[in-house]
């Protein structure tokens, strides 16, 4: 973190949940992967701390439960088994480089703009840590739909 910063707590979410069907184990994995969670082992995954992704994983451990598993949330101030730094980089990296290729897309001459503003969404949901891009990239995708930045 930042120094100077207030300190973000990490959630773990910690599950076990019946091999068959696989279907339930291929869901729990897309939407673990759509939040912008990363796995600190096979069934352990951690996402910044807030109220937004408190309550993501609170649905998910409750759909874990309804697919026969248990799930355990747990808040955490400092993840001891890595250096703070090095799991922030694991979410700020995946997200500035997706900002940055909807730049380079909008300086394209065949771009959807529909297709980039709904991208622009998606990786917006998962900037737990405000990159200075994103805004950059809103202002730019106003101005390519004809809008003003405010």
């Amino acid at each position: 973190m930042t120094r100077g910063s207030p300190v973000k707590p990490w959630l773990l979410l910690i599950y076990k949940i019946p091999r068959e069907p696989a279907a339930g184990r291929v869901f729990v994995w897309r939407k673990l992967k759509q939040l912008g969670a990363i796995a600190l082992q096979d069934a352990a995954w951690v996402l910044p701390g807030s109220a937004k992704t408190r309550e993501q994983l609170q649905w998910l451990a409750a759909e874990i439960s309804e697919l026969g598993g248990d799930a355990t949330l747990l808040s955490a101030e400092q993840l001891y088994a890595t250096d703070a730094e090095a799991m922030k980089r694991q979410f700020v990296e995946p997200v500035e480089a997706e900002y940055r290729e909807i730049l380079a897309a909008l300086a394209g001459k065949d771009r959807d703009l529909s297709a980039l503003s709904k991208r622009f969404q998606q990786v917006q949901a998962r900037d737990y840590f405000a990159s200075g891009l994103g805004p950059k990239v809103r202002e730019r995708l106003l101005k390519a739909q004809g809008g003003t930045a405010s």
